[in-house]
């Protein structure tokens, strides 16, 4: 049986999530537009800076920092930021984000997850109108963008997700 094609995207994010380098979680993100992939992205350490996986080591976990917060503590960039950045706006308008997570303490898909606060930001000035972030190998749930504007947690001084 054919592939939908939201799983589709999501199968190729969590491929692309494969190449990240972080010792708590694998993010992989795609953005698509108009059936075409844009860009692609995963976590990992800035170019030319030693990566968790290299050093064996994290920050935030070394300081017991809780899931969801004080992401300026840690030294990878998002999946989410690494698709953004590789991908020129005018692109990025109106398009979606396919996004998955794998813990990798457990193998299995990070549960709740969504992006975080600055990711959130990212997303709202790159024009992307839909996240579709995967739950297991075959249920994702879709966020509109709107709803993170229209519903600014960060008004209110909420954290993690």
């Amino acid at each position: 049986m054919r592939r939908d094609k939201n799983n589709y995207y999501l199968d190729l994010a969590e491929v692309v999530s494969q190449r990240g380098t972080c010792l708590r979680r694998k993010y992989g993100a795609v953005i698509v537009n108009h059936d075409e992939v844009i860009s692609t992205g995963y976590v990992g350490a800035p170019r030319g800076r030693a990566n968790c996986t290299d050093l064996g080591t994290c920050i935030r976990t070394k300081l017991m920092i809780p899931r969801g917060e004080r992401y300026e503590m840690c030294r990878s960039v998002h999946a989410e930021a690494n698709a953004i950045i590789s991908a020129s706006r005018d692109k990025m308008i109106g398009s979606s984000l396919y996004l998955s997570g794998i813990d990798v303490d457990t193998d299995d898909y990070v549960r709740q997850s969504s992006c975080c606060s600055m990711c959130k930001r990212l997303v709202i000035n790159a024009g992307i109108e839909r996240v579709y972030i995967r739950d297991t190998k075959d249920d994702y749930r879709c966020v509109m963008v709107e709803d993170w504007i229209v519903n600014d947690e960060s008004a209110e001084g909420v954290f993690g997700y």
